[in-house]
């Protein structure tokens, strides 16, 4: 069994290895049509559920063979340009050359003694990430698995940055349309379920900054405490940006900490033409990137940005056989100190080959270049009667539902929307994800693949409406 290890007696069969599950991977890369298969639960769980974990099979090729059947196969590939739904991006060879390099390294990035060179690679990254945000010189950071994580942590350091030992009177505050982790991470961290309030928002999905200056004030009033206001540069549904700058000067008046959910919006600080977008970022307190989604990364690779390094200290606990106190007056750069976990992927590694081989303003242009495909689709939506489309996308979201000419019942005209997503998708032919909208049924396209045209999108479209149009036949023919 020790012929398994990777060392340098089994060099040559990692080569091997590896090579051989690469061509499998391009094999199929090369070969697939749509982004799904269509396969069902029922179609694939006895395929697995029939495998023997205690019976190995002893074979590499063998191991592939059955991979290909129980997942290679039947994956959803995000690289397919028909692939329209969650906030999944294809990615960028140079990214995946990085994986395979920190996977077989396996550095581990929470003590200098476990990464040397990419704890520094990882610190490098921070830095220039914090510049590009305009963070100012006493920024920190560290990367995290994701943005829940990264809006957990930013929560955290506002909770004990705002000095109570009343956590019944903490309130956060945050718009209709942000991610669902804020309230995840509130109910984590102790706060009572009225402790988030979610304001509303105007027509193009943005945070109403009225709304935010009459809670702020009542919460002072009512003797209640402003721990934090969170903003979103990028809502998961509409891709809404909210009034950053209203927003700072908000904060800074009521001496509330100031947190931007960037998870989504975080291409635009590589963008050669659309960075203005995230004018007042620059104000936050902490701020939440996701290389993940808009830089075309691999999963995982995010990471939590904060002003003042200072306040990164309510995460550090000291361990006698980790990172002893004595290591930070060496000045030895344990990243454990900064982080919510502890052992931790060099995830870094995938976005620093990304910067030096294609450069970011590269990155940045083909996060252009789905926003202006979004733009696009905006205009067909808009001037197509067979659909009703929310709102103008500031970043490559478009919300919208099939509307039929002859039927006005808004529950119908509902469950023919979640049937066309679902007929869809048994299809295989495309991926669209779905939302509400006023308690609405709505269809979104999320597109973040630069190989999806304007033809894609129409197609997908025709193939939407014909789904909804049969179901709509088939259950008046039902009624009647």
């Amino acid at each position: 069994m020790r012929s398994h290890l990777l060392n340098d007696l089994t060099a040559e069969r990692y080569r091997r290895a590896v090579t051989e599950g690469v061509e499998r991977v391009a094999a199929q890369l090369a070969r697939t049509e749509k982004p799904f298969t269509g396969v069902t639960v029922d179609d694939l769980a006895p395929l697995i559920d029939r495998i023997d974990l205690d019976r190995p099979l002893h074979d590499t090729t063998a191991a592939l063979d059955e991979l290909q059947d129980v997942y290679l196969r039947d994956a959803v590939y995000f690289h397919h340009p028909r692939y329209l739904a969650h906030l999944n991006c294809p990615v960028v060879i140079p990214a995946v050359l990085g994986e395979a390099v920190l996977s077989a390294v396996n550095s581990s990035l929470d003590t200098w003694d476990q990464s040397a060179g990419g704890t520094l690679i990882e610190r490098k990254l921070i830095d220039w990430t914090a510049d590009r945000v305009g963070l100012g010189p006493a920024a920190d950071g560290v990367f995290t698995s994701g943005g829940t994580q990264s809006n957990l942590q930013a929560l955290l350091l506002a909770r004990e940055e705002a000095k109570s030992d009343h956590a019944a009177k903490l309130r956060v505050f945050t718009s209709q349309a942000s991610h669902f982790s804020v309230q995840k991470s509130a109910r984590l961290l102790g706060l009572p379920p009225e402790a988030v309030v979610a304001l509303p928002v105007d027509r193009d999905q943005r945070m109403q900054t009225v709304a935010l200056a009459q809670e702020l004030r009542a919460c002072r009033e009512d003797g209640l405490i402003p721990m934090a206001v969170v903003a979103t540069a990028g809502t998961t549904d509409f891709g809404s940006i909210d009034p950053l700058s209203e927003i700072a000067e908000l904060c800074a008046e009521h001496g509330t900490w100031m947190h931007v959910d960037a998870a989504y919006g975080c291409g635009l600080l590589v963008s050669p033409t659309r960075r203005r977008l995230l004018d007042g970022i620059e104000h936050a307190d902490s701020v939440t990137v996701d290389y993940h989604k808009s830089f075309f990364q691999p999963v995982s690779s995010s990471a939590v940005l904060v002003r003042d390094a200072a306040t990164l200290r309510h995460a550090t606990y000291h361990a006698d056989y980790l990172n002893p106190r004595r290591a930070a007056a060496e000045r030895i750069p344990n990243q454990v100190d900064k982080s919510l976990q502890t052992t931790r992927r060099f995830d870094a590694l995938k976005l620093w080959m990304t910067l030096r081989v294609m450069g970011a303003e590269g990155v940045g242009r083909l996060f252009d270049e789905v926003c202006d495909l979004a733009r696009e689709g905006f205009r067909l939506l808009a001037t197509d009667p067979r659909f009703d489309v929310v709102v103008e996308p500031a970043l490559s979201t478009l919300v919208f539902r099939y509307i039929p000419r002859t039927v006005t019942d808004p529950s119908r005209i509902d469950h023919a929307n979640l049937y066309a997503r679902k007929a869809l998708f048994a299809s295989g032919d495309a991926i669209v994800a779905g939302t509400k909208v006023a308690g609405r049924h709505y269809l979104k396209f999320t597109l973040l693949n630069p190989e999806t045209t304007v033809d894609d999108i129409t197609a997908v479209l025709d193939l939407i409406a014909g789904h909804a149009e049969q179901y709509l036949g088939d259950s008046l023919d039902r009624a009647s």
